[in-house]
């Protein structure tokens, strides 16, 4: 009978132990929860000094950042974007309080260098147009030479014709003078002989025209043959310029112009932030 009462005693007290210690155990962990929320703020609380290095080094990153691929100019409005939100993010600071000059100073760079990236801009906005024509001006070299292969063959051609036509001509009429030479005539018909003499004039005369033909014809397309090749190397030696020309312009432009620009002005808000702690040092 006696049994029941003193279990029931025991479990009373576990449980009222366990709940002074479980109470214990919370209010512990608040005052380290406390504590440490305390020493936290108190280590994480900014200064002026600190915020300026911090920001001379962020603006020194920047400044140095160089960008992978063209074209460059899509990765401007990210980098004015931070550079921007750092200025603010400095600015903004309780421990900086910057003054009306700094602001205006920085307003001033930020214009400048925003200016310049957008003429860069508009310099890689041409690359575009440039590499097209490049690309037309390489077409047209690759054209000229197959027309210029083209009017060789044909004036080839004509020329292979008219001289084998004329060669065989002339072979003809030596053949035929040679035979006139040879024919023989009776000594006792001044007939016979009168018509040998005035073949053999007349095949010598033809034999000489003939000749002289074959000699003009070589000289003709002698003549149009250099003219056609002046021709070709004129035209060609034109488009070279215009491709060697834009493809100095090309390698310019393929080439971040920028960076100097980013680093210049970056060194120039690094000079802002260190006369603004002058100034403030000064105050003191």
């Amino acid at each position: 009978m006696s049994y029941r009462p003193q279990t029931s005693s025991r479990r009373s007290t576990g449980r009222a132990r366990g709940e002074v210690h479980r109470e214990r155990a919370k209010r512990k962990e608040q005052r380290r929860r406390s504590g440490g929320k305390y020493l936290l703020e108190e280590r994480e609380a900014p200064t002026f000094e600190g915020e300026v290095a911090k920001t001379i080094s962020r603006l020194q990153s920047l400044g140095s950042q160089t960008f992978a691929f063209s074209p460059f100019s899509q990765y401007y409005d990210d980098w004015l974007l931070s550079l921007k939100s750092l200025l603010s993010e400095f600015e903004t600071s309780p421990a900086v309080n910057a003054d009306k000059e700094f602001v205006w100073l920085c307003s001033q760079i930020i214009a400048d260098v925003e200016s310049k990236l957008a003429k860069h801009k508009e310099e890689e906005a041409e690359l575009e147009k440039v590499t097209r024509k490049l690309s037309e001006q390489n077409h047209l070299l690759v054209q000229i030479d197959t027309e210029y292969a083209h009017a060789t063959h044909n004036l080839s051609s004509r020329r292979d014709g008219e001289i084998k036509r004329l060669t065989r001509q002339v072979h003809d009429y030596e053949e035929e003078l040679e035979q006139a030479n040879t024919m023989k005539v009776s000594i006792l018909s001044p007939l016979a002989r009168r018509a040998k003499s005035q073949k053999i004039a007349d095949v010598t005369r033809k034999l000489a025209v003939a000749k002289a033909e074959l000699e003009s014809v070589m000289k003709k397309f002698e003549v149009e043959q250099e003219k056609l090749h002046d021709e070709y190397q004129k035209n060609k030696q034109s488009v070279i310029e215009q491709v060697r020309s834009l493809e100095k312009k090309i390698e310019k432009l393929d080439i971040d112009g920028s960076v100097e620009d980013r680093r210049v002005a970056c060194d120039a808000l690094v000079n802002v932030v260190k006369t603004l702690l002058q100034r403030k040092t000064r105050s003191q």
